[in-house]
């Protein structure tokens, strides 16, 4: 890699970002899928400030544990903390816990990129609740406790939510969809808010992920068999369901659906679709306020023709510079090289280079 890192130095000259490091991840066999993704996070800079600050001020705990959060953080530390500016580094702690911990990444075989975020994500999540709840457990021990006796000291358990932890994972990647179903009998709206960590579109060939958000909110009739059970009306009626984005999150992952079951083969197919993502985003139709912003630093690149074989390889924004990270290499490429991965106007393309997860992040200052 050290010509390939002195290359990348070469290329950016002067224009080397200060403090940045560009390390490529090794594979340890068909990790690939992991090593996409981590990119992304990586360069997803509130994410890695947040990890990284989370680090330092747990690293001198005696008694903490390794799991996927510490090796995360781990890994993404030494990447930071390189003297060289490019590089490579082996994330052999982290796919070795990550192994441990989900037997369904344990084999060689080709892995799903959008399930091994998802499953980061909210593992993330899982411990860092996990904590909360223990230094909140720890401090009421040690201070006395109050009267409880008559009633649980869970307030979950008493089938009302306390307010649920926010964590940095939640403020980076949560959004809030609500989906509202009316009656066409009696028009009463019943609305049903659900949180995500990414949105998962259908996808069409020769569209954009505009029409694809589009379709994702649109009206859908339940008729028939899917008739919905109304309260107000205590019968099956015909109704109207639409899902509306209501709290658009800092960072917008999007998923494209591109691994298709097809009933007649009895198999998964990929979608090689041609679909349009902008580098600047309009979050529109979908938001009950104002336009929602949103500007693409990363994407994760499915290369390949069948879903259960291929390649993952990684676009990222930097400092305004793009860059492309195949595991080990690392290069700069051309803005304008960011369309070549949108997917294939024909079925039969010799081009397998396609768009997978979009990262999006809003441009508004409000990162609440």
């Amino acid at each position: 890699m050290g010509a390939a890192g002195s290359k990348l130095e070469k290329a950016l000259g002067d224009q080397f970002p200060e403090g940045e490091r560009y390390f490529g991840l090794e594979n340890f066999g068909n990790t690939c899928y992991c090593n996409s993704v981590l990119q992304a996070l990586y360069f997803c800079v509130p994410f890695r400030e947040q990890l990284l600050e989370y680090y330092s001020s747990n690293k001198n705990v005696a008694d903490a544990e390794e799991n996927l959060l510490t090796c995360l953080a781990d890994l993404f530390t030494q990447i930071s903390s390189q003297k060289k500016k490019t590089g490579v580094i082996a994330p052999k702690r982290f796919v070795q816990r990550l192994k441990k911990q989900n037997e369904l990444f344990r084999s060689y075989m080709h892995q799903d990129a959008h399930e091994f975020l998802n499953f980061l994500l909210n593992e993330l999540v899982d411990i860092l609740e996990k904590e909360a709840q223990a230094a909140k457990n720890d401090a009421e021990t040690s201070s006395p406790p109050e009267k409880t006796a008559n009633g649980p000291k869970n307030p979950q358990a008493n089938g009302v939510l306390k307010e649920p932890l926010v964590t940095w994972v939640h403020k980076n990647f949560q959004g809030i969809l609500t989906n509202e179903t009316r009656c066409l009998r009696c028009e009463t709206v019943t609305a049903r808010d659900e949180i995500f960590f990414d949105l998962s579109l259908d996808i069409e060939q020769n569209s954009s992920i505009t029409s694809c958000l589009k379709n994702f909110s649109s009206t859908e009739t339940l008729n028939a068999e899917d008739k919905f059970f109304c309260d107000k009306c205590c019968s099956l009626q015909e109704a109207q369901k639409r899902m509306k984005i209501k709290k658009p999150p800092h960072i917008l992952v999007i998923h494209l659906k591109r691994f298709k079951y097809i009933e007649q083969l009895g198999r998964y197919k990929k979608l090689s679709y041609r679909v349009v993502f902008p580098l600047e985003l309009k979050l529109s139709n979908t938001v009950e306020d104002a336009d929602s912003e949103y500007s693409l630093f990363a994407v994760v690149v499915h290369v390949g023709s069948g879903p259960n074989h291929g390649h993952y390889v990684s676009l990222v924004k930097s400092h305004n510079h793009w860059l492309f990270f195949d595991d080990e290499n690392v290069e700069m490429i051309d803005e304008s090289a960011v369309q070549t991965f949108f997917g294939s106007a024909q079925e039969y393309s010799s081009n397998t280079d396609h768009g997978y997860i979009l990262f999006y992040e809003s441009l508004g200052a409000n990162r609440s």
